[in-house]
């Protein structure tokens, strides 16, 4: 019987010890000591890999496609033409520009400046036939033969014909200046239709790689819509977006880590190349580029990275990790007290301990 309730009671007894073990180890993992060690103070940003010079195509004019000159993976050069747009349109405009200009053509207006030139003729004839008529009246007035009313009527008669001779005149030199003027815009007209007709041919600004083409033949082509992208094809960047809470501490020259979905469990540097000065005001966010230190083997447009850029590095300092703090700056020793620290640096871990406790110290976790 004694045997039985022995063997009855062993399985209690290690349970008993188990879970007083269990206990144990649970208060031995919530304690610590404060470690010296090297810690990193960082900014986080994500953001997307982009081609240098990458670009997003767009047209000057409006119109149909017709004719698609790329594909996505073709390398292009600088004024490569990649898409054809109908003009025709812009083709009756130039032919009507050109009509225009044979019209208001000086030459072709000549019979008009012919017959003002008649009229000044005819108008200078009349106008030294009645200032002789006017002198002969002033010789019969002077011998007293005649009337002061026939004097006054020679001398209006001349004054309207002097009158009409310089209106004659002055009509020929303001249809020489419209006809010259008008002349001279129809010619611009035709050559601000010529000038446009490129347009109608969508060319590469830059030389690179065609990376997406996003309209097809066919479709209407507006100058709001970009109509392809373009970049670099072996030259990439890191561009990321910095909250503005931390943009002040960003700089160029910094370094940074970062990782990529399409590369995991690796870990590349990079290091900081522009900050934009214009904050989004939407995303309460800057534009920040980096170029990699040594980039991995393959890199495409619009890859997702997350980055963590290097603000500073101290090494040999006291830390303990975050969630043994409270309040911003309390720790609790082993023997229950509260304590005040100073705390340096921090990362996403780790907090540096300035003053208010030693690595001898043992602190516990708080309660979570």
């Amino acid at each position: 019987m004694v045997y039985y309730l022995y063997h009855m009671c062993k399985p209690t007894i290690f349970i008993s010890l188990t879970v007083l073990f269990f206990f144990s180890c649970r208060r031995t993992t919530e304690q610590i000591s404060p470690l010296r060690e090297s810690i990193t103070e960082s900014v986080y940003a994500s953001g997307i890999i982009k081609s240098k010079n990458q670009y997003q195509v767009f047209s000057t004019v409006s119109g149909v496609i017709k004719q698609v000159l790329v594909t996505e993976g073709d390398l292009v050069k600088k004024g490569d033409p990649l898409f054809r747009l109908s003009d025709a349109t812009a083709r009756l405009n130039r032919d009507n520009a050109r009509l225009a200009a044979d019209y208001a053509a000086v030459p072709a207006n000549a019979d008009k400046l012919n017959q003002v030139k008649i009229d000044i003729e005819v108008a200078k004839a009349n106008m030294l036939n009645n200032a002789s008529l006017l002198e002969k009246q002033r010789n019969l007035w002077s011998q007293g033969i005649g009337t002061g009313n026939d004097l006054d009527q020679r001398q209006l008669t001349y004054t309207n014909s002097v009158k009409a001779y310089d209106a004659a005149r002055l009509r020929y030199s303001d249809l020489q200046k419209q006809l010259n003027f008008q002349s001279k815009q129809a010619q611009k007209n035709v050559e601000l239709t010529n000038s446009t007709a490129g347009d109608f041919i969508v060319k590469s600004e830059v030389t690179g790689k065609v990376y997406n083409v996003l309209k097809e033949l066919g479709e209407m082509v507006t100058i709001q819509n970009p109509v392809a992208i373009i970049g670099d094809d072996n030259n990439f960047i890191i561009e990321l977006q910095v909250d503005e809470y931390d943009i002040t501490r960003i700089k160029p020259g910094q370094k940074l880590v970062l990782t990529m979905d399409s590369y995991k469990g690796q870990v590349f540097e990079a290091t900081i190349s522009k900050i934009d000065p214009l904050m989004n005001a939407q995303t309460k966010s800057f534009t920040v580029e980096a170029i990699f230190n040594v980039p991995p083997a393959a890199l495409y447009p619009n890859l997702t990275v997350e980055a963590n850029i290097i603000i500073q590095v101290k090494d040999h300092v006291l830390t303990i990790p975050r969630n043994y703090i409270t309040d911003d700056n309390i720790v609790t020793l082993s023997t229950k007290e509260k304590r005040k620290v100073t705390i340096g640096l921090r990362d996403y871990q780790k907090a540096e301990i300035v003053s208010g406790i030693t690595e001898h110290d043992i602190l516990l976790k708080p309660a979570q």
